[in-house]
């Protein structure tokens, strides 16, 4: 999962640019195909970090390079 987030961040902001934001669902599919990391993804972004619905892509791969 660290991997994948770290690719979308990255994927994100080469085309959008540095401000882009994006929350824990643009890590998935738009089917719910794997619901328990999708639970672990969104427990670690509200209730972990208590981050809001949209972070700045830069702020979330920082976040996940540095676990």
């Amino acid at each position: 999962m660290k991997q994948k987030i770290i690719e979308v961040c990255e994927r994100k902001i080469a085309q959008k640019g540095r401000d882009v934001g994006l929350s824990f669902y643009a890590f998935f599919a738009n089917k719910n195909d794997d619901p328990e990391l999708l639970m672990e993804a969104a427990t670690w972004w509200i209730m972990t970090h208590q981050l809001d619905h949209f972070e700045k892509a830069e702020k979330i791969k920082k976040m996940v390079e540095a676990n």
